[in-house]
């Protein structure tokens, strides 16, 4: 297994920041990544297991390794009168996994199309958009344990999914690498077109299928959403915070104009997009770093930024808020 040093990840992070590893290893297989855990050399470096670099904001160089699960495939492993159960390795392109779902008339996460990243980081983070999440179909999550290098499963009920969490964020934590997903997907879809503007972009199309319902969403995102190719990000920056029924009350009193999606347990949901804009952050740019023009969620690189720069405006994003609001807002991206 081949270790290359001090190689920058510029293009392998798609907010485009040139930090450098220390050690890269870019894993075709199970066996090479359980070389490169073996090796004593690198025992006690830190570690990065890096997927798409799509959720990722490097602040310097990484004096580790980074390891790059390579792993390709996707293939069937069971089906019943209802459902198709797919297994997809780690190092598959996530909307390239969407698009072979479509193909195949299997519905479940056509929602979530035009989401960057690969496979494996999806229960990570419970990736959703629009609906729908990845908790939603995965079936089970296949592992290596960093310690002993031994394999195990977990099923969907024990991966303690929660809003961009899951135990691969907590318990499990540098402790694991997942090597692939199986997703249940149903022959017969249900669609969910209520969400956001979904109903009226399809409006456009001359029926409801999955194939327009995932047409309309990568629509929607292209106007939204810069292209990482074009410009630097990590699409939504900060997760959208969920606060109880007092302070709910509270804010209403202040702001009755408010956004807000009632959650169980009488929380609610408040867009972290509405929030950032009505501290006029919208489309600011301080140097290199800014806050993109047509999604205040999206914080971006416009070229030669420095990922310490983009942690600057995002404090103060917050500090704005929290002084406005009286609300904390968290990031979604993972800072490195």
């Amino acid at each position: 297994m081949e270790i290359t040093e001090n190689i920058s990840l510029k293009a392998l992070n798609t907010f485009g920041i040139d930090a450098k590893a220390r050690y890269f290893a870019n894993c075709k297989t199970v066996k090479d990544i359980e070389e490169i855990l073996a090796r004593k050399e690198l025992y006690e470096l830190p570690r990065l297991v890096l997927g798409g670099g799509s959720n990722i904001l490097f602040t310097g160089d990484f004096g580790g390794t980074v390891l790059k699960p390579d792993l390709k495939g996707i293939e069937v492993t069971g089906e019943d009168e209802n459902f198709v159960r797919i297994r997809a390795m780690a190092g598959e392109n996530w909307d390239g996994f969407v698009q072979f779902a479509v193909d195949h008339g299997l519905g479940g996460v056509e929602n979530l199309s035009g989401i960057p990243g690969n496979v494996g980081s999806c229960p990570i983070q419970n990736i959703g958009a629009y609906g729908a999440e990845a908790r939603d179909t995965i079936e089970r999550v296949e592992m290596l344990n960093v310690k002993d290098l031994s394999r195990s499963e977990l099923h969907g009920h024990q991966c303690a999914f929660g809003y961009r969490d899951s135990i691969f964020k907590r318990e499990l934590k540098s402790k694991a690498i997942i090597l692939s997903v199986t997703f249940q997907l149903r022959k017969k879809p249900v669609f969910v077109t209520s969400y956001g503007n979904i109903s009226e972009e399809l409006n456009h199309y001359p029926d409801i299928s999955l194939r327009t319902i995932r047409e309309a969403i990568l629509a929607i995102r292209k106007r939204k959403l810069p292209d990482p190719a074009e410009i630097g990000n990590a699409g939504s920056f900060f997760k959208n915070p969920v606060i109880g029924a007092s302070r709910l009350s509270a804010l209403l009193n202040d702001h009755p104009q408010i956004p807000h999606f009632l959650q169980k347990h009488g929380e609610a949901k408040i867009p972290a997009a509405w929030l950032i804009e009505q501290c006029g952050w919208k489309a600011v740019r301080r140097g290199d770093a800014g806050v993109h023009k047509n999604q205040p969620l999206v914080l971006v690189n416009y070229g030669n930024a420095t990922g310490n720069e983009i942690i600057a405006l995002a404090r103060d994003i917050q500090k704005s808020v929290k002084e406005k609001f009286g609300v904390d807002i968290e990031p979604e991206v993972n800072l490195v």
